[in-house]
């Protein structure tokens, strides 16, 4: 995998936005606080189709890297909503936020199934 940094390849910091809701408090920045859930998720990504995703982005079949980046903008969404769901000002309620969150748990479970019965040639698009 590429040198660490704190930016995230398969999500760009205006991509999760739509995921996380009206409601998320604003104190949780996607450009810092976001890009780094981001880099952790492509690394997970990465252990679990045991392949460099992220070196090889360019290279990937373009239905795969919606794939990627949509659990990539789904993890940081869930952070984004953790963060502080139960101050009063941000979310209804917490059950409000926690439904949320297992919205997104469910696809991003329903997207690593997908991923685990794909290959690297798959990937490719070969």
């Amino acid at each position: 995998m590429a040198a660490f940094t704190n930016t995230t390849i398969i999500a760009d910091q205006a991509d999760p936005l739509g995921f996380m809701g009206a409601n998320v408090s604003a104190a949780f920045t996607v450009a810092t606080m976001g890009d780094l859930v981001g880099v952790y998720t492509e690394a997970f990504l990465c252990a679990l189709v045991e392949y460099d995703i992220v070196t090889n982005w360019a290279t990937l079949n373009a239905v795969y890297k919606l794939m990627f980046s949509e659990y990539a903008c789904r993890a940081i969404a869930v952070e984004a909503i953790k963060y502080n769901m139960s101050d009063g000002t941000t979310f209804a309620s917490r059950i409000e936020a926690e439904d949320m969150i297992n919205v997104h748990l469910k696809k991003m479970d329903e997207i690593k199934k997908l991923l685990e019965k794909a290959s690297v040639q798959d990937f490719m698009g070969v």
